[in-house]
């Protein structure tokens, strides 16, 4: 019995041991896609990939990469992260005709291995201000320094042409394609699709931590990580197009809740539509002087339809509209991936000036229309006599009872009679017989 007890605790722990080896030998490459700009809800995403890589002890972590760039900051905490992970990141510029753009290059530099498509482009990392404008001066200086010493630290391992062209794309907004990338070792490989990068990537020394690694990806589980949706919601928001529709949309219901209170729905709508696009515009290179044309604007909408002036003030409006939505994101010097279509604000300054026009034809006609209710809509309508005797009786005009007196020039009016309602003198009406 106790034998028995041995060889069953024997077979238990080779068990366990064969089964800790296996999941040892079993080897995980996790894919993440970051398309857009490099904005908060991009840095998140990040984070969120290279936390799950870690505690799936995955063996490598490759990032697609597809950028126009975005802001120094987000991009220096996405930089923070990449060089804290305990698991290799690999940033690979894809598809082909992919870019690494502005601060999309530094990224790329930033992961301990780096490739590209064959057709992609990396570079031009020249630093602009908050508003999309060049820096200017002492400050320019400054932040160019700043960032040719980060590179500097990233890419020195790859030899005096990489930190030369690092710094070139900094300095003088140089950007160059892939086999120019290569050349210079600036990048480690170049590869058609991610299989063919792991391919390339298997045996391949890298630098965690201070650390060498060998990696090991022949006939690795590759197991996609996609942007979750509230990660492409935000970065959604961000799209300046649909800033610009939510900023529209949003105030045209809050001034419809303000003409017509009671509601809810109008001011709700409003109230998020104008949530959502102050956070796309507080990520956005914006000009905040454009808000007061589209503020100007739709005071005369309003004042048009207050004190109608036979659409002068709606075109007015719709003018201040359409400069106040392209001084707000098509300021000079704004990058070309945050501007908003022309054509859309056109279109929609047309929209909103055609729905604002529509009211006010409707308000000249309610105003020079013929009155509907009330003893001043009387006159002209028609009713019955329920009783009459001579000059004087009672006619039922529009479900209503009213004493009433024959008119000089009418024929006699029997009960029965259709009449004629020709005057209203105080409580009384004078009709005539039909």
């Amino acid at each position: 019995m106790k034998k028995f007890r041995v060889l069953l605790l024997a077979l238990t722990l080779f068990a366990l041991f064969t089964s800790a080896h296996a999941q040892r030998s079993s080897s995980l490459a996790l894919v993440m896609r970051a398309d857009g700009p490099i904005v908060p809800p991009m840095l998140e995403y990040f984070k969120r990939g290279i936390e799950t890589a870690e505690q799936r002890d995955a063996e490598v972590l490759i990032i697609e990469l597809n950028t126009p760039g975005g802001g120094i900051d987000t991009m220096l905490e996405i930089i923070q992260v990449i060089g804290d992970s305990t698991v290799p990141v690999v940033i690979y510029v894809s598809p082909n005709d992919a870019i690494a753009g502005s601060a999309g290059a530094l990224i790329t530099m930033a992961g301990q291995a780096s490739a590209m498509s064959p057709r992609a482009a990396i570079g031009a990392a020249s630093p602009i201000d908050s508003s999309g404008n060049d820096i200017q001066t002492t400050l320019e200086s400054k932040i160019k320094e700043i960032l040719k010493a980060k590179v500097r630290i990233m890419v020195e391992s790859r030899g005096e042409d990489a930190v030369k062209l690092a710094e070139a794309m900094i300095d003088d907004a140089k950007a160059v394609t892939a086999t120019e990338a290569l050349d210079a070792g600036l990048i480690d490989f170049i590869s058609d699709d991610t299989e063919d990068l792991l391919q390339a990537l298997d045996g391949f020394t890298v630098q965690v931590n201070g650390e060498s690694r060998k990696l090991k990806t022949a006939d690795i589980e590759v197991l996609p990580l996609d942007i979750s949706f509230i990660e492409s919601f935000l970065l959604l928001l961000t799209d300046p197009n649909i800033a610009f529709l939510l900023l529209a949309i949003g105030v045209q219901a809050v001034l419809i809740e303000i003409s017509s209170p009671g509601g809810w729905v109008a001011g709700f709508i409003g109230a998020v539509c104008l949530t959502l696009a102050v956070y796309g515009m507080g990520v956005l290179s914006i000009n905040w002087f454009g808000l007061v044309f589209l503020i100007i604007a739709f005071v005369l909408f309003i004042l048009d339809i207050k004190a109608p002036t036979h659409g002068a003030l709606t075109t007015a409006g719709v003018a201040s509209f359409i400069i106040g939505a392209l001084v707000l994101f098509n300021s000079p010097g704004t990058p070309a991936f945050q501007r908003v279509s022309v054509p859309l604000v056109i279109g929609m300054g047309l929209f909103i000036g055609a729905l604002f026009f529509t009211l006010l034809i409707f308000v000249l006609r309610a105003q020079r229309g013929r009155v509907q209710t009330g003893s001043e809509s009387l006159p002209g309508k028609t009713g019955t006599a329920k009783t009459f005797h001579g000059e004087a009786g009672q006619v039922q005009v529009e479900s209503e009872l009213w004493s009433a007196e024959k008119s000089k020039d009418s024929e006699s009016i029997s009960k029965g009679d259709f009449v004629e309602v020709v005057e209203v003198r105080g409580l009384r009406l004078i009709v005539k017989k039909k």
